[in-house]
């Protein structure tokens, strides 16, 4: 049969639930997984390279990929645009390859009302609690306390979209939420929009059926 086709793998989570952590470690189980690139109209950052931390795009040439359907979705976020290129998925996709996607509840939406749909796989990943979520950005120690509070303080913003994903797990374990992740993206891989050869693997087993009554 023909290379399965790849999935578009969604993780959102509020920050501090695990989902960079998790997002690396998929990549680690399995290296065939690309991470999207976001397109951003934002000026880079000392060390970042382009096409490989993001694709760094002016205003006007953001705009007009938009307007032209080339991004799967989109959002504008401190005054400045940030997306997903929606070819490099795609060619992706139908090489067989997962794309993975860092992003939150309105990207994810948007990825699942693209059209490609049919092949996106989501994950909401929740904290057991919510003062383990705040333990958790605390220790950390990449956040002064007011981020931290303005993330907390948005936490169940993001929370309250949980019910829009295929799949929600409980961070309360690494170790097992990361099998768990793993045992979703093996099962959503043999999907039967995942396996394009099947209708014509279904046609020769008829051929050789009918054959056999001749």
């Amino acid at each position: 049969m023909e290379t399965r086709r790849g999935l578009l793998i969604i993780l959102s989570s509020p920050s501090g639930a695990g989902k960079s952590t998790l997002a690396k470690r998929l990549r680690v189980w399995d290296p065939t997984i690309e991470f999207s690139v976001s397109a951003t109209t934002r000026p880079p950052r000392e060390g970042e390279v382009d096409g490989q931390d993001y694709r760094f795009v002016d205003d006007a040439a953001f705009r007009r990929m938009v307007q032209n359907d080339q991004m799967l979705e989109h959002a504008h976020v401190f005054g400045n645009f940030y997306g997903s290129p929606r070819a490099p998925v795609e060619q992706a996709i139908n090489a067989g390859r997962d794309v993975l996607f860092d992003i939150d509840w309105q990207g994810a939406q948007q990825l699942q009302n693209s059209p490609l749909n049919l092949h996106t796989l989501s994950i909401f990943l929740l904290p057991p609690s919510i003062a383990e979520l705040k333990r958790r950005l605390v220790d950390r120690g990449k956040d002064s306390e007011a981020t931290i509070r303005k993330r907390m303080e948005k936490s169940w913003d993001e929370i309250s979209h949980w019910g829009g994903y295929d799949f929600v797990l409980v961070n309360a374990d690494l170790d097992e939420t990361e099998a768990r992740l793993k045992s979703i993206v093996t099962a959503a891989r043999l999907r039967r929009s995942q396996q394009p050869g099947l209708t014509q693997h279904v046609r020769a087993l008829q051929s050789e059926f009918e054959e056999g009554l001749r």
